[in-house]
């Protein structure tokens, strides 16, 4: 059906003191919102995030809402966007998304999603001669969109390729001010001798630059995906409360390898590994 205000023109027509002119419909705004989601890249899976049905059941999620609401609210004149901190399964992507389609769908934003993986999959793919599309061609829109969501942070494969590429995107979004949301299953620590610390994983430079562009929050809940059907707020909270109990047994448990007391021949200590030989 045809809009009653423009038919469809994108324009509608206004008076003001005597004089006629046309200005922008609202259907247009709403069509072209459309069409920017569609192109954002925002898989299936996420396709119906909002924060309104992001369900916040203790602080550290009411506080990771409070922000999101906050970017909404106040873009595009936001000085940093978000780092989403947390153990896999509390709703990172969700929160990532909802934020990214509120501020398209109410700012008219430009906005683009991307699994750090798979961008880093379709950049590599534009080397292959058989293809038409040039690593500028994936990157433009990744550096230049008014909001971008890079999920995923630090999953990727590190190699001298991967910090060298990814360096330039953040480099050059945090250079432009243009805000970028990050999620990751790495904790922030300063250690970089740790695999699984996100430091470990994109080198001083890279943390260096987020730390300046982004808000840190962390996610302290349940993984979403252990919730029963149709699970509600008291559900999470009590897959929550119990994910807690178990990570401070795993981590208060005493560790299993140890040394033999060592034996005495022949005047030496005798220092034997009681796991026997590597390998066995």
């Amino acid at each position: 059906m045809a809009c009653a205000l423009c038919d469809d023109t994108g324009w509608r027509p206004i008076e003001r003191d005597g004089v006629r002119s046309v200005v922008r419909c609202g259907c247009w705004r709403e069509s072209l919102g459309r069409q920017r989601l569609d192109a954002a890249n925002i898989p299936k899976r996420y396709q119906h995030c909002s924060i309104g049905n992001f369900k916040a059941y203790n602080e550290s999620i009411e506080r990771a809402v409070a922000q999101a609401r906050k970017l909404v609210d106040e873009f595009p004149a936001v000085g940093r966007g978000l780092f989403l901190e947390g153990q896999p399964g509390v709703g990172k992507t969700h929160l990532a998304v909802a934020v990214l389609r509120e501020v398209m769908q109410s700012k008219g934003a430009r906005g683009l999603f991307y699994d750090t993986r798979d961008l880093l999959r379709v950049i590599r793919g534009t080397y292959n001669e058989s293809t038409h599309t040039t690593e500028l061609d994936v990157l433009r829109p990744v550096m230049t969109a008014d909001l971008l969501v890079l999920d995923d942070l630090g999953a990727e494969k590190t190699s001298e390729w991967v910090e060298e590429t990814m360096n330039l995107i953040v480099n050059t979004r945090y250079n432009e001010r243009r805000p970028t949301l990050f999620t990751s299953n790495y904790e922030d620590i300063p250690d970089d001798t740790d695999p699984n610390s996100l430091l470990f994983r994109i080198g001083y430079r890279m943390r260096s630059r987020l730390h300046e562009m982004c808000e840190f929050i962390v996610l302290d809940g349940a993984d979403y995906r252990m919730l029963p059907l149709n699970g509600g707020f008291d559900d999470l909270l009590m897959l929550w409360q119990t994910r807690k109990k178990t990570l401070l047994a795993r981590t208060s448990r005493p560790a299993r390898a140890q040394l033999r007391t060592p034996a005495v021949r022949d005047g030496k200590a005798d220092l034997k590994w009681p796991g026997g030989r590597a390998g066995s």
